[in-house]
């Protein structure tokens, strides 16, 4: 039997390379705090990885597969130092924010990381993963494989940006809803049931592959159309200006008081990353109607006016609205 063991796998997407693991016959453990339970039929072992023994009750068993997610480099270094040895495969989950500069159209996998983070230096989440990614490569060489995703979407997404447009568009109905000005911006996107049961595929093949799992890109103003049309909108859609919007205090991309996915101008290759390695590897790209539908739906069922992370609320939108209708 396929042992794997999942550093995670309790979360949205850890959660969920664990339940195709376990779906594929392997006997699969999820090392993870204990906040939150791990999928019906994988063990748990509960462990901090700040901790100096975090590893210990995993570290005297043989892996077939180890998968990490973590964005702490010395939490990677920590696993790789006692778990390398005793692994035959390790996927890394990266992200295309390791790489160094956004402003290809098309890249792929051999365009430079950011500098490695190094240790007591302020945190940098791009710098964090390439420094991650040099860890496991160094470690393992060709026993790993490493996954770029671009943003990760889909029903249980734990961040408010990708679902923001479709749950929107449905809470507004026949009213106005705010979108920026993003002529020559694009969005491009991963569902998160392609991704995991890629880093799955990965794993089973023992494959050193890089691959960025990127969806098509799709320019900003067709991905609202569609966000828009799933939703069933009929009022106005009301567009604003970068400059607008900023003197507003409206912010780019994620967080409380943005507009979610809408990049900067000069942010021209990072929504427009190349997928060809992804897609000869055997990753899916379902089509985007679909995760919009299914993203709609986990929308409704948590509350179209909740408050949310990211994103504006309806109720500074509709102030917002009233200077520009």
């Amino acid at each position: 039997m396929t042992r794997v063991l999942i550093l995670g796998g309790t979360g949205w997407l850890s959660g969920l390379i664990a339940r195709h693991w376990r779906d594929r016959g392997a006997a699969v453990t999820a090392l993870a705090r204990g906040a939150r339970p791990a999928p019906e039929g994988v063990e748990l072992v509960i462990a901090d990885r700040d901790a100096p023994d975090a590893f210990d009750a995993v570290t005297t068993r043989d892996w077939d597969e180890v998968v990490d997610i973590s964005s702490q480099p010395r939490h990677v270094a920590a696993a790789v130092a006692g778990l390398a040895g005793r692994t035959t495969h390790w996927t890394y989950i990266s992200s295309v924010s390791a790489y160094a500069a956004d402003d290809e159209p098309g890249a792929g996998e051999e365009a430079a990381l950011a500098v490695p983070l190094g240790p007591g230096e302020d945190y940098d989440y791009s710098r964090a993963k390439a420094a991650s990614e040099t860890i496991v490569r160094t470690a393992l060489e060709d026993r790993a494989a490493i996954v770029r995703p671009g943003l990760v979407v889909g029903p249980g997404d734990p961040t408010d940006r990708f679902g923001y447009w479709v749950g929107r568009f449905a809470l507004a109905g026949d009213e106005p809803v705010l979108v920026p000005d993003a002529e020559g911006r694009y969005v491009q996107v991963i569902d998160v049931d392609d991704l995991a049961p890629f880093a799955v595929l990965l794993g089973a093949e023992r494959s050193n592959l890089t691959a960025n799992a990127v969806g098509l890109p799709m320019p900003f103003d067709e991905f609202v159309a569609r966000a828009r049309r799933i939703a069933g909108h009929t009022g106005r859609v009301v567009p604003a200006s970068d400059a607008h919007l900023q003197s507003q205090g409206v912010a780019f991309w994620a967080g409380p008081r943005s507009l979610p996915l809408w990049l900067p101008a000069d942010a021209t290759g990072f929504a427009r990353r190349a997928n060809a390695t992804y897609l000869a590897a055997g990753g899916r790209l379902r089509d985007l109607d679909e995760t919009l539908t299914r993203t709609l739906a986990d929308e409704r069922a948590r509350g179209l006016e909740r408050e949310r992370d990211d994103g504006l609320s309806r109720s500074d939108e509709v102030r917002l609205l009233a200077e520009l209708v």
